[in-house]
């Protein structure tokens, strides 16, 4: 029976703050990125601080820009990184 699962990377600052650039996770039906981002914050340190709400995070699925509401399927990448500045 396959288990239902999505890639969740973690980029720059996430990775050095998580000690890890990505683990698999089993979602629920109908997942948004939102219901994500607050799953791992509801693990406790080191995902509450660094994927806390009133942290600037940005979030892509397969690799195309999602926005909050944006929903996850199983098998689906989803990445979290902070946002880029350029000069």
């Amino acid at each position: 029976m396959h288990t239902p699962m999505i890639q969740v990377r973690y980029f720059a600052r996430l990775r050095e703050q998580l000690g890890r650039d990505a683990e698999s996770i089993e979602p629920s039906t109908g997942t948004t990125v939102a219901e994500l981002r607050a799953f791992l914050c509801a693990r406790g340190e080191p995902w509450a601080a660094a994927l806390a709400p009133e942290q600037r995070i940005l979030a892509a699925v397969n690799q195309e820009m999602a926005r909050p509401e944006s929903t996850i399927s199983d098998g689906d990448e989803v990445a979290f990184f902070p946002p880029v500045t350029g000069g």
